[in-house]
C-alpha cells in the first residue's frame, strides 16, 4: 500500500502566489517560493505550481519560481500551466520540476499526452481535469482555467489519458475549488473506478475530515491543498497526525 501524498499547492499569476474561489476572483497571497520552501520544511510530500493565467502572461516568471524551488526544497515538484510543446515541458523539467501537468495543450491535442509520456516517461506526466459538475448528471472537463468548455466528459477524459500515458490525475472540482466545503467525492470516485493510475484530489478541503473522506470514501491516492495551508487555518504537521489518527498511511517528513 502506497503512503497517502499530501500535496501542497500553489496557484500563480505571474511572479505571485494566488488562491480562487471556483476558478474566479484571484487574490494575491504572497511570494509563491516563501510559501514552497514553509511547506517543504513542514513536511509536504510535493509541490504543485499551477500558472493560472499562462495564456496571457510571460511563463518566464514559473520557469524562474521552479528554478529557484528546486534549489532548496528536496521534494518532487510538479509544475502546469501554458505547457504547449514538448520545448516547454523540457524547459521545466530541466529548471528543476520532476513533474508536468497538461490541460489545455492536451484537450486541443491529444497526442501530446503521448508525446511528453514517451520521451520523459509516464511518471512525469500528469493529466491535470479541472472539472465541472453538468446540472443532471456527469461532469465536464474545461480548459484556460475554466474558463472554457471543451465538451469532452471528465471520466472518459481520464481514461483516455491513461491510455495515451499519463501516470496520474491531477483533479480538480471547479465546484468546490476554494470553497472549504469539502472534495466532490461522487468525482474523485467515478474518475477512480476509471483508471487504474493515481487520483490527487484538489478542490474543497476545509477540515481533515474531508481529507478523509477523499481517500476512505471516495478512493484518492494524493490530496492537494491550498487554502487552508495559505491561510494557516491547518498546517502540515497537525493534517499529519490527524490523519494517522484515522488510520492513513502517510510519510514521516
Amino acid at each position: 500500500m502506497a503512503h497517502l501524498r499530501l500535496i501542497a499547492r500553489l496557484d500563480i499569476k505571474g511572479p505571485d502566489l494566488i488562491k480562487s474561489i471556483q476558478l474566479e476572483g484571484v487574490r494575491k497571497v504572497g511570494d509563491p517560493h516563501a510559501f514552497a520552501r514553509r511547506y517543504y520544511e513542514d513536511g509536504a510530500d510535493e509541490i504543485l505550481y499551477i500558472d493560472m493565467v499562462a495564456s496571457l502572461y510571460d511563463r518566464a516568471a514559473l520557469l524562474q519560481i521552479v528554478t529557484q524551488t528546486a534549489e532548496d526544497v528536496f521534494v518532487p515538484i510538479t509544475a502546469g500551466g501554458g505547457i504547449r510543446t514538448i520545448e516547454d515541458a523540457r524547459a521545466l523539467l530541466r529548471a528543476g520540476a520532476d513533474k508536468i501537468a497538461l490541460n489545455t495543450a492536451a484537450t486541443l491535442d491529444p497526442a501530446l499526452i503521448d508525446t511528453v509520456a514517451e520521451t520523459f516517461g509516464s511518471q512525469c506526466m500528469v493529466l491535470q481535469i479541472d472539472a465541472k459538475r453538468h446540472p443532471g448528471s456527469g461532469w465536464e472537463a474545461l480548459r484556460d482555467c475554466g474558463r472554457e468548455h471543451t465538451g469532452l466528459d471528465a471520466v472518459s477524459w481520464a481514461k483516455e489519458g491513461e491510455r495515451r500515458g499519463a501516470g496520474e490525475i491531477l483533479l480538480t472540482s471547479v465546484d468546490r475549488e476554494g470553497t472549504r466545503k469539502g472534495f466532490d467525492l461522487e468525482l474523485i470516485r467515478a474518475v477512480g473506478d476509471a483508471v487504474s493510475i493515481p487520483v490527487i484530489a484538489s478542490g474543497g478541503m476545509g477540515t481533515v475530515d474531508h481529507l478523509v473522506d477523499a481517500v476512505t470514501v471516495a478512493g484518492a491516492d494524493a490530496v492537494a491543498m491550498a487554502h487552508v495551508l495559505h491561510y494557516r487555518q491547518l498546517d502540515l504537521g497537525t493534517i499529519r497526525t490527524k490523519a494517522r489518527e484515522r488510520g492513513l498511511w502517510v510519510r514521516d517528513p
